[in-house]
């Protein structure tokens, strides 16, 4: 399920990256693709969902100190989710664009995501 979950969460990388990249070259909330958005959540949070069951099973066995990895991924994955939740209501309400969340929560998530990878291939 770990595996799955990476590659959830890479997919959701990907998406993300494409609309990093359309928002910093200027595009306002209103040009927006926002059927590539709802792609970028549903994996994200689905890849999400994937790690949080995955953590709530038996421990699996890891070599290299990184037994704390997974949770932490979680955690950092988490709050990436409440960042791009922020920005969702900052562009579908107030109209405004959100460059600084837009950092911060694709900091969060590359974090989140390159750990829980060490994890994975850890062990």
């Amino acid at each position: 399920m770990l595996i799955w979950a990476l590659i959830s969460l890479l997919f959701a990388v990907l998406a993300g990256s494409w609309l990093a990249v359309l928002h910093l070259s200027g595009r306002g909330p209103d040009r927006t693709p926002w059927p590539i958005a709802a792609v970028h959540a549903a994996l994200a949070l689905g890849g999400l969902g994937l790690l949080l069951v995955a953590l709530s099973g038996p421990p699996r066995p890891v070599a290299g100190g990184t037994e704390g990895f997974a949770p932490a991924a979680a955690l950092l994955l988490a709050v990436a989710a409440l960042f791009g939740a922020a920005i969702l209501l900052r562009f579908r309400y107030r109209r405004k664009t959100a460059t600084g969340l837009v950092g911060v929560h694709a900091t969060l998530a590359v974090f989140g995501v390159v750990i829980l990878a060490a994890y994975v291939l850890a062990g």
